[in-house]
């Protein structure tokens, strides 16, 4: 393969995946997928469809990803999810900041770019302030605080973290079998239990669920198969071309708001290119603004008072500090994570949960105080 070649597959890759997050962006705003939201009805009202729509969307992530790993299409150890050392301590007090940020924003990362592309403007904001909260953690002052604190805590798992490879490695069985297994094992019980819900089975459910779930799904392979060159032409390694980690990547959305903001602000710097990352929250963007626009629901939103924009600011830093930390938010950790089935993405989700329910509670004592 020649630079030219290169070029032109990076080009490729680019546009496909803008192309998945504009699908993700519609079906979102469409169907008002929000993991927030789900939370918020289990805690308030008992009621678990959007959590059902949840499940189902990790389900068919899970099978998607291991099928294609088995197919030969990608290879499941070249994920971040995949690494052998269990940052444990980072995934649990990462995810509870960002699940805690979450409810104070109005919403995740996801729903954060969905609600933009509706027209809120306190989710521009959120979007500014979780970015180079994201930023400062990734490589600033806050990014030294982490390393030398909470990602210390950690063990070593030499199968690496994903459930599969323990269960090939502890009885000699084939990685990739194996992990199709596991997958239609958990995911295919995760997809049963959504359908089985009364209330779940609806066409906006089953597009968010399904829908969302082959969206993770095809970025696995965009990034995987689509982008994975084996040989770079001037450094003859293996590469997986536009992605900032230098690993397959699917959807994730705080560290690309950060990336994002860089690429925008050192526009100008050669050495910053489009990556998966930046044109997927972009994309997302754009997918709920036409969907905003089709259905006639775009409407100009502001903050209601200065407590409703003091609990935004607060909940994008939580966010930002929070998605970087866990190494993921609720699409990063959650669908994208989980598809692979990595105990540090399960932990990381737990924390979110946790972090949630921490941010209901607070609410509720702020209404009582009120």
């Amino acid at each position: 393969m020649e630079i030219a070649d290169l070029l032109k597959l990076q080009t490729l890759v680019l546009w496909a995946a803008f192309a998945v997050a504009v699908v993700f962006g519609f079906i979102a705003q469409r169907t008002h997928f929000c993991t927030m939201g789900a939370l918020s009805d289990i805690v308030n009202m008992g009621d678990w469809t959007r959590m059902r729509t949840w499940g189902m969307a990790v389900g068919v992530a899970m099978i998607g990803f291991h099928a294609m790993a088995w197919l030969g299409w990608i290879d499941a150890n070249s994920t971040i999810y995949a690494s052998g050392r269990i940052i444990w301590l980072s995934a649990l007090v990462g995810g509870g900041l960002f699940g805690f940020g979450m409810v104070l924003a109005s919403g995740c990362g996801s729903k954060t770019l969905a609600r933009i592309g509706a027209g809120s403007l306190k989710s521009l904001v959120v979007f500014f302030v979780m970015g180079f909260a994201a930023f400062a953690t990734l490589r600033g002052v806050l990014a030294v605080l982490r390393v030398n604190t909470v990602d210390r805590v950690a063990f070593d798992i030499p199968a690496g973290s994903a459930v599969p490879a323990w269960v090939a490695s502890a009885m000699g069985l084939d990685p990739a079998s194996t992990g199709l297994m596991v997958a239609f094992l958990v995911g295919g019980a995760l997809i049963v239990w959504a359908l089985l819900g009364p209330d779940f089975r609806n066409a906006n459910n089953l597009l968010a669920g399904g829908g969302l779930g082959l969206v993770i799904a095809a970025m696995w392979w965009i990034s995987g198969h689509l982008g994975f060159v084996a040989e770079h032409p001037e450094t003859l390694e293996t590469v997986y071309v536009a992605t900032n980690t230098g690993r397959m990547e699917s959807l994730t959305f705080t560290a690309p708001m950060a990336y994002t903001l860089d690429w925008v602000i050192f526009f100008s710097d050669t050495s910053k290119v489009l990556t998966l990352g930046v044109v997927t929250v972009v994309g997302v963007v754009v997918g709920a603004f036409v969907q905003a626009q089709l259905s006639r629901s775009f409407r100009w939103e502001g903050f209601r008072s200065t407590e409703d924009t003091a609990l935004h600011l607060v909940g994008a830093v939580c966010m930002g500090v929070g998605g970087v930390t866990a190494m993921g938010c609720t699409v990063g950790q959650g669908l994208s994570g989980l598809s692979t089935l990595s105990l540090t993405s399960m932990i990381a989700v737990a924390g979110i949960f946790l972090g949630s329910i921490g941010g209901f509670r607070f609410q509720m004592w702020l209404l009582e105080r009120e």
